[in-house]
């Protein structure tokens, strides 16, 4: 409906068009594919899975990190060791181990970037929330008899808050730049849904006939990663005291 051609719609008698080819803003590909429309259906499906990797590695990252600050010393100790170790763990691996099992898609992406994401999200959290635990406010919340979960969710959390919105930024950049990469290896979207990662993989074949069809989605991939990164200096810097202070002096 938003796109000008259907994403999946072939035209063999017109492929490999240069842009502005026949109503083709940025021409067809080697099976006569619209590329604009390729594109567009590629960045909704990048978002898509950004969003929901990124929702699910914070939301998790965060409550095993609360629980790793607010924890006794064993499960803290226990906690932080293993996200040292998980942190340790190459997520290719992580996504080829679970394409081999459910097979490449979507849902395979999605969970191999959670998986990826959650030990490093843990860990972020894990520091400040401990500074905040440590604080007279929160004491006076423990000696008042508020349970350790009801301190961590009502007291600590919100003090986390802008530190987690810059965390899920640029989360949300590197889940951009992880699925794509994990389209291009095979194993995320499959045709005919397109991938921004997807297309570079096929258009490595044609890249001394049409250069364009590899830059396109490149492009797109680079600016999508940027624009986020910049969002998230931008949020540090405007949510961050600390930081807004050093960047005024």
């Amino acid at each position: 409906m938003w796109t000008p051609y259907d994403p999946a719609a072939l035209d063999v008698t017109n492929k490999m068009a240069p842009p502005w080819t026949d109503g083709h803003l940025l021409g067809t590909d080697q099976l006569g594919r619209d590329v604009v429309a390729q594109l567009m259906a590629g960045a909704l499906n990048s978002l898509l899975v950004a969003v929901l990797s990124t929702a699910g590695a914070v939301v998790l990252g965060v409550a095993l990190g609360l629980t790793a600050a607010g924890g006794g010393r064993f499960w803290s100790d226990t906690l932080t060791r293993a996200t040292d170790v998980a942190i340790a763990l190459p997520g290719i691996l992580v996504a080829l181990v679970l394409a081999t099992f459910f097979g490449p898609s979507n849902t395979t992406a999605i969970v191999a970037i959670v998986v990826w994401f959650v030990p490093g999200a843990a860990r972020i959290v894990i520091g400040p929330a401990r500074q905040v635990l440590a604080r007279e406010f929160v004491e006076a919340a423990m000696a008042y008899g508020r349970s350790r979960s009801f301190v961590l969710f009502r007291h600590v959390l919100p003090n986390l808050g802008p530190l987690i919105i810059v965390m899920a930024s640029m989360m949300f950049a590197g889940a951009i730049l992880t699925e794509a990469a994990l389209s291009y290896l095979g194993l995320g979207a499959q045709r005919p849904t397109p991938s921004w990662g997807r297309l570079l993989f096929e258009s490595q074949s044609v890249i001394g006939q049409a250069p364009s069809l590899v830059v396109f989605p490149g492009v797109c991939i680079m600016l999508a990663v940027l624009g986020f990164n910049l969002l998230g200096d931008g949020l540090r810097s405007r949510l961050d005291p600390r930081h807004a202070r050093e960047v005024v002096v």
